[in-house]
């Protein structure tokens, strides 16, 4: 079973040792690929702690996620109530 982990969770690490962001329900730590990242590592900086969705689809295909979700992904997004 996938690990849970809130949006105020994914909120706490932004910083160079532990950089999550959420792509779709996924959340993954980019911390050890920010220097990998072809568009630099401003990019991942600015999107840390936060859900990537939108920003990610934008530039990125289906491929890219099958080919660096499985080494990046920490855990899933747990669904919280609505107020």
């Amino acid at each position: 079973m996938s690990k849970q982990i809130t949006k105020a969770e994914v909120a706490q690490h932004k910083d160079d040792k532990s950089m999550y962001i959420i792509i779709d329900d996924g959340v993954y730590d980019v911390a050890g690929f920010v220097d990998d990242h072809p568009g630099g590592a401003k990019i991942l900086k600015r999107v840390a702690g936060k859900d990537a969705t939108k920003q990610f689809w934008k530039y990125h295909s289906k491929s890219v996620l099958e080919k660096y979700g499985p080494k990046l992904k920490v855990g899933t997004l747990k669904e919280e109530a609505k107020l």
